[in-house]
């Protein structure tokens, strides 16, 4: 029993003096769960739901039951082109892990050291780019890589290294790294910040005693403030891989939405846009059913890859303290 608690009973109070308390944390939890209720589990489980029926509009009524799944993953009209689309978000992901998030935990290191000058103009400066709008981060890449007066071209034959430039954007091999790496530039500030706020809270008590012990800067970056920082990395790397699975509005802004060249760029977001919304070719006409399929399975692949990191966390003892 709790202080609080004994001293109301002592005063001769025995009702239910949580009551209030329960009250408030409702008052609190109940808009919390209506606005998710109405915008993510309904929308969520409707999804599920239309994956079963076929038909034309945005309601299909035609109930089908799997025979949308089957025909996404034997159908070659959908299932040649999802594969594609998934195996490019993995790749997609894996560039963001490697770029952006390495990039992120570099910065963040360096922004961490008091004796950096100027460094909070250096925080907005990697910052500003995830405030600019998709749509304008795209066009202005798109300018600077155009193959004929783009500013990288003219910059490269400026210093008289011309054959550097390629047309990156028209070419099947690059064209998803460039698209990815130009995504990777735009939100970068987002892991930066997270890897920061968890540096700054690393209690200087345990650097200072290491560095009595004669580590040095290395040795404590990486025996020290790495393993403490491994939480957070864990929740940015599942951040990365929500949002990369769900990323659309980079490809459809910079590239168009059949991920052009030649499918190259496509993901499961512009798969899915053509499928349930655009139209498909040879089709040339929205299939809901097929679309809620892929929602679906890309909400299947998501989940089975949070809950993987969920039970690999909580193995390894880092999972309350952070969620």
């Amino acid at each position: 029993m709790s202080v609080v608690a004994r001293s109301l009973r002592t005063l001769g109070f025995t009702g239910d003096w949580q009551a209030p308390r329960r009250r408030a944390w409702a008052m609190f939890l109940i808009p919390a769960v209506v606005v998710y209720t109405i915008f993510m589990a309904y929308p969520l489980l409707n999804s599920m739901r239309l994956s079963l029926y076929t038909g034309t509009g945005l309601r299909p009524t035609e109930f089908v039951g799997l025979e949308n799944y089957r025909e996404l993953f034997t159908n070659p009209l959908w299932k040649d082109r999802f594969f594609n689309a998934l195996g490019n978000t993995f790749i997609f992901f894996g560039v963001h892990m490697a770029v952006q998030n390495t990039l992120g935990l570099l910065f963040a290191t360096l922004l961490a050291q008091t004796n950096l000058f100027g460094r909070n103009v250096y925080r907005s400066i990697i910052f500003v780019p995830a405030t600019m709008s998709v749509l304008l981060t795209a066009f202005l890449w798109r300018l600077i890589l155009n193959p004929r007066w783009g500013m990288l071209k003219a910059l490269l034959e400026s210093i008289d290294h011309p054959e550097w430039f390629s047309s990156w954007l028209g070419d099947e091999k690059w064209a998803l790294i460039v698209v990815s790496l130009v995504s990777s530039w735009q939100w970068v500030g987002l892991p930066t910040m997270m890897f920061l706020a968890g540096l700054i809270n690393i209690p200087d008590e345990l650097t200072e005693a290491a560095r009595v012990d004669g580590a040095n800067a290395w040795q404590i970056w990486a025996r020290i403030k790495l393993p403490l920082l491994r939480p957070i990395i864990g929740i940015v790397a599942v951040l990365t891989f929500i949002g990369n699975f769900n990323a659309f509005d980079v490809v459809y802004a910079m590239m168009g939405a059949t991920g052009p060249p030649n499918y190259s760029t496509d993901l499961l977001g512009t798969f899915f846009y053509r499928t349930a919304i655009a139209g498909e070719h040879p089709v040339a006409r929205p299939d809901m059913g097929i679309g809620a399929a892929v929602a679906t399975v890309t909400f299947l692949i998501l989940m089975t890859g949070v809950s993987l990191w969920l039970v690999w966390s909580r193995g390894k003892g880092e999972d309350g303290a952070v969620l």
